[in-house]
């Protein structure tokens, strides 16, 4: 086949492709043999479709083609023969033997016969090389891995791996050169021919009355015979004539769009065809009608047509950035441009406790310190940076019920839990927009200070809204929306009328980016399947259907100069990329590098002025120059940020919002920002100083409360006697609009906040796990990684598992307190039982690690460790006799053959289970190892023991990095032996210790205590403790049955459940809980093991949704918060 020929197969493959002719693609990619699709060939592997997938391999290689193809079928092979096996389909699986892998005999018999004496077992596993194969899931993933590296080093597969360098729609575009070369040859050009077919030339006949637009009303080509320009041609209107060169405001992206109405261009095909509402003229680069030659596509772009498939909605939603246009007012009134990386904002001046979860900021496009944030649970506040004082916080709350529609009515009393998907300042700041991730859009009007008013709220998409915008078409601010519904709609910003709704996305909407350039007014959005549409604002379709890279989660932004655009996007697999767009091919000019290989969570970007670009990625903010794809510089603010942390610039570049942990706010400023910031402060602090002379503090004018704000902020680094405001900071949600108040009206704070107890069974959501008469204690619990099952080890050495099944009042499978579990036991009835050796297991030390797959449980009870198979509950092994017996357990995050075994003699041993090999001891303790868990951020090991000492060790060369003992409450008698545990926060950063006496919270590179507290004197010991699957929250039990809530951020309680609320009166004073575990995907969910041998399960009730309100935080900067509760305080006297 030529040259020429291949390469039209490519186009063809292309085409199919882009018009979803799935199987048609892949078949001829197999009968060609010119691009083997590695994403199709690992889909089909993962789906165990294995005839399909020899079937597509046979397009390129057979088996005896070379030793690289054999030992591909082979492995293909050998997992059918393995699954067929661990289904005890025996017949199937003497079938492949004979059929498929008998080929292989005459090449290596020993190893035939190896595979069929398999058939022999009862469990293949207990074949030695066969031990460690998991379930067929990660078994099949674990072949892939292979099967790649042979099929990348088979010649036979040189060239065929990547696909060509192509634009968008290629074929389409040398069919529409084709085309347009006719109509030139054509004797009496028609301005608005009628293309009905392409199987023959086409050449102008008289009219037929065809609907195309009149070209005095939609001049977009030219008049002129020759003009080079070749539009791709509608179905209805293909040609349509221009007098003059017109701007091209998104050229490959869009037609010259009119500079009168936006004209009927009607969806149908470009060129005829099929391509799902691309009107004519919208798809591909035309040039000027002034310029005789052909405009053909360069090859210069680094626009790749990958093909990958739609990907699921991710649960982080984005925020997608809209740099609105220059001329709004209050908006781009400050041209000059950075001139150094100096000026890039990364000082840190202010730290905010916002009290939960940022997801959305946005500065104000006048007040240039005043910030709009939007977090996880609904709330909204407004922040002025400058003097660090919240003027608004606000729960969310539907204004009107009754104004809704019923599916939101019933989802909300389903679940109520709300978070908030985007805040935004319209373009003049006197209205600001809240999306959240249910239905409804609030729109409140601003009057400046602390006066915010409702405006308009709109019932916009069924499901989430996962963005908003502001716009000005025809003179008249907008608002934009779109959802999980799939549409985009705009809605009149001043009486909230629908004007427009946008329908053409296959997959929930994501974000949009409203524009225009000229006089023409545009709409970008992006949905999750990765596709790029373009709206004018009429009803008639897409003007564009493109592919963005990474295909999943993309944003869209200007430069503030509206010349350059950008898109930032993640792909499900974590890829991450920041690409700049030639508006004038709709093609990838330059793709920005220095992303972390997998990004943990979907990467947030934004501009600055018309220079930088900023992403946070890998807990840090990273900058670009958008003239240098090469990371310019990263900033870590100091520590403290999440994987992926929300960014925001102010609209002069100076100030920069980035979320933190534990509920932060971090702002990062250059030199204008600091001095900005110092200004206001000063201001402020003079201004405080003389309303006190002329107000006492009972009086409490609006002006009176913003001042001593301002005072107490500036003033409490310097004089810790200040009083700060109650609710200034931190998590308010239970105090509605309260205004902040004079510090004598502050200090009492019973008044506005209540620990929340739970004292009745009907307070709470509990479920009591069916009991094995067998076991008398749960000494240690936990769930599965996967959410669906909790697994117990009790104190006689039994393990016991219950599962939830999927079904329809519970189609999820998870794990829950309102439907009882199964108590599982495969069908040989056999049990997981540990070896005890000769010690009595009611005085071990049980402890027990899952892998993460949940295929295996390592566990010990005073015995040798034991390797469970989790399927079949049979023992896979068992290693180390005692003495010294094991007493922790925890596997290596990256792998799982590597275990960290803490002993009863005070040492640690690092074993790699594959070899039977110890390859390192570590001491440094002095009793036994009570708690270990690795960092794989940091990477560190962090142990405990009953010493309460903390030890960190370096997991590269297992050396000892830091030690401290515990600080222990004043006054108290250090127990003589006291199990102390440590847990890394979800950050990987700082790490949870629970002793009898504390709970505290240390940071683990310098091993310093952040916080701490201690139940007070009289109060019962702490038995356990964990962190929410978020890291929000704390659960902790204590020995007098109760057990308890506390914010993860400030170790403040917030909630009690007593004993009474899940025990029987009778036994409520003989049975405590031992221990603690919280659900792997569910914040809200924990369970607790009792010494009665019960497990629990704990929800909170549905209308809740939460345990219990934090009380407020006491001051303004979190920076500024004392940390350490060491004293006694309100909360310790209430525990």
């Amino acid at each position: 086949m030529s040259s020429l020929s291949r390469e039209l197969v490519f186009l063809i493959l292309q085409f199919l492709d882009e018009e979803k002719f799935k199987e048609t693609v892949h078949k001829l990619e197999q009968e060609s043999g010119f691009f083997f699709n590695m994403k199709y060939f690992e889909d089909e592997v993962h789906n165990g479709n294995w005839d399909e997938v020899e079937k597509y391999l046979s397009g390129f290689t057979k088996v005896d083609d070379n030793r690289y193809s054999m030992k591909i079928f082979f492995e293909i092979r050998k997992q059918k023969y393995l699954e067929a096996l661990d289904k005890h389909d025996r017949s199937k699986a003497v079938e492949i033997l004979v059929k498929d892998l008998k080929v292989f005999a005459t090449f290596n018999e020993e190893l035939f016969k190896e595979i069929t004496q398999l058939l022999t077992l009862e469990n293949f596993r207990e074949n030695e090389q066969l031990s460690k194969y998991g379930d067929t899931k990660s078994a099949r993933a674990i072949m892939l891995v292979e099967l790649k590296k042979l099929i990348e080093a088979n010649p036979l597969f040189r060239d065929k791996l990547q696909f060509p360098n192509l634009k968008n729609s290629r074929l389409r575009t040398l069919i529409n050169q084709s085309l347009n070369w006719q109509h030139q040859l054509c004797k009496n050009p028609r301005p608005n021919p009628d293309i009905k077919t392409l199987f023959v030339d086409h050449s102008c006949g008289q009219p037929n009355g065809a609907r195309a637009p009149s070209p005095a009303n939609n001049p977009l080509l030219g008049s002129l015979p020759k003009a080079g320009g070749f539009p791709p041609l509608g179905a209805h209107g293909p040609f349509q004539p221009t007098p003059a060169p017109v701007p091209t405001p998104l050229a490959g992206w869009m037609s010259n769009p009119t500079t009168v109405a936006h004209a009927a261009v009607s969806g149908g095909g470009a060129i005829g065809l099929g391509a799902p509402s691309i009107p004519a003229a919208l798809k591909h680069p035309r040039t000027p009608p002034t310029n005789p030659s052909v405009d053909y596509p360069s090859g210069d772009s680094d626009h790749v047509a990958k093909r990958t498939r739609p990907m699921g909605i991710s649960d982080e939603v984005n925020l997608p950035v809209n740099v609105l246009s220059a001329t709004f007012p209050g908006h781009g009134q400050h041209s000059q441009a950075f001139n150094a990386p100096d000026d890039i904002p990364k000082t840190v001046v202010r730290t905010l406790n916002q009290g939960s979860s940022p997801m959305s900021m946005d500065f104000h496009p006048v007040q240039q310190s005043l910030l709009l944030v939007g977090t996880n649970v609904g709330d909204i506040a407004l922040w002025e940076v400058g003097s660090r004082e919240r003027l608004v916080s606000r729960n969310f709350k539907v204004w009107d019920l009754s104004a809704c529609s019923m599916p939101f009515q019933a989802a909300l009393v389903k679940d109520p839990g709300v978070s908030v998907n985007r805040v935004i300042w319209s373009p003049d700041g006197a209205l600001f927009g809240v999306a959240y991730s249910r239905h409804i859009v609030q729109i409140y009007s601003y009057h400046g200070g602390d006066d915010i008013r409702q405006h308009l709220e709109i019932d916009a998409h069924v499901g989430g809204v996962n963005d908003l915008a502001f716009s000005h078409p025809n003179k008249q601010l907008c608002v934009i929306t779109c959802g999980d519904d799939k549409t985009i709609k705009v809605w009149d910003a001043a009486s909230g009328a629908k004007q427009y709704t946008f329908e053409g996305h296959e997959a929930p909407v994501y974000s949009v980016c409203p524009h225009y350039k000229e006089n023409i007014q545009f709409i970008f959005s992006t949905a999750i399947d990765g596709k790029i549409k373009a709206w004018l604002y009429d009803n008639l379709g897409s003007r564009v259907d493109y592919e963005a890279p990474g295909r999943w989660c993309t944003t869209m932004a200007y430069s503030a100069d509206g010349t350059r655009l950008f898109s930032c996007g993640t792909s499900k697999d974590g890829e991450s990329s920041i690409v700049e767009w030639n508006e004038s091919e709709g093609a990838v000019k330059r793709t920005y590098q220095g992303f972390r290989k997998r990004s943990l969570g979907v990467v947030q970007f934004d501009t600055t002025k018309n220079r930088f670009l900023a992403a946070g990625d890998d807990y840090s903010i990273k900058f670009w120059d958008m003239d240098n794809v090469q990371l310019l510089t990263t900033v870590d603010a100091d520590g403290g940020l999440p994987a992926s942390p929300r960014i925001r610039f102010n609209k002069d570049g100076t100030l920069l919002a980035v979320s933190a942990n534990d509920n932060g706010i971090k702002i990062l400023a250059n030199g204008d920002g600091i001095r900005l910031l110092r200004t206001l402060e000063n201001s402020l602090y003079d201004a405080s100083r003389a309303s006190e002379t002329l107000a006492k503090p009972t009086i409490n004018p609006i002006s009176a409360a913003a001042a001593a704000a301002a005072t107490s902020a500036a003033l409490v680094e310097r004089a810790s006697s200040v009083v700060a405001i109650a609710g200034m900071n931190g998590d308010t949600r239970n105090l509605g609009d309260v205004k902040p108040r004079i510090s004598e009206e502050s200090n009492d704070k019973s008044k506005i906040w209540k620990l929340t107890e739970i004292n009745e069974p009907s307070q709470c959501r509990s479920l009591k796990l069916p009991e094995n008469l067998r076991v008398t204690k749960i000494s240690r619990l936990i769930y599965t990684n996967s959410g669906n099952a909790i697994l117990a080890l009790a104190s006689n050495a039994i393990h016991l598992l219950w599962k939830w099944q999927r079904n329809e009042r519970n189609t999820s499978g998870k794990a829950t307190a309102t439907l009882q579990p199964q108590l599982w036991q495969p069908s040989s009835g056999i049990l997981m039982t540990n070896d005890i050796a000769d010690s009595n297991p009611e005085d071990a030390v049980p402890c027990f690690a899952l892998s993460k797959n949940d295929s295996y449980v390592m566990s010990a009870s005073g015995g040798k460790i034991s390797l469970f198979n989790m399927m079949t509950f049979k023992t896979m092994t068992t290693f180390m006799p005692p003495p010294p017996a094991a007493t922790f357990l925890a596997f290596h995050p990256q792998d799982n053959n590597i275990i960290a075994i803490g002993m009863d003699d005070s040492s640690i041993q690092i074993y790699n289970v594959r070899v039977d090999e110890v390859k390192s001891k570590l001491k440094g303790h002095t009793k036994r190892i009570t708690g270990l868990a690795f960092s794989h951020v940091l990477n560190v090991l962090v142990s405990s023991g009953a010493d309460a000492q903390i030890c960190v060790w370096n997991t590269d060369g297992w050396e000892k990095q830091k030690s401290r003992f515990l600080q222990l409450p004043p006054g108290r008698t250090p127990p003589v032996q006291s199990d102390t545990r440590v847990q890394f926060h979800q950050d990987q950063i700082q790490f949870l210790v629970v002793h009898e006496t504390q709970l505290a919270i240390y940071e683990a590179t310098k091993l310093e205590g952040l916080k701490q507290w201690f139940p007070r004197d009289s109060s019962a010991p702490i038995s356990h403790a964990t962190f929410s699957c978020d890291s929000q929250l704390i659960y902790a039990s204590f020995m007098d049955a109760a057990v308890c809530v506390f914010s993860a951020s400030n170790l403040r309680l917030r909630c009690r459940v007593n004993p009474s609320a899940y025990l029987p009166a009778s036994v409520s004073s003989n049975i405590q809980p031992l221990v603690i575990a919280a659900h792997p995907q569910e914040p809200n969910q924990f369970a607790v093991g009792l010494s009665d041998g019960g497990v629990q399960v704990f929800e909170p009730l549905e209308s809740e949704g939460k345990w219990g309100v934090p009380p407020p935080i006491e001051n303004g900067s979190a920076s500024n918060v004392a940390a350490t509760s060491v004293g006694p305080s309100s909360d310790q006297a209430q525990r």
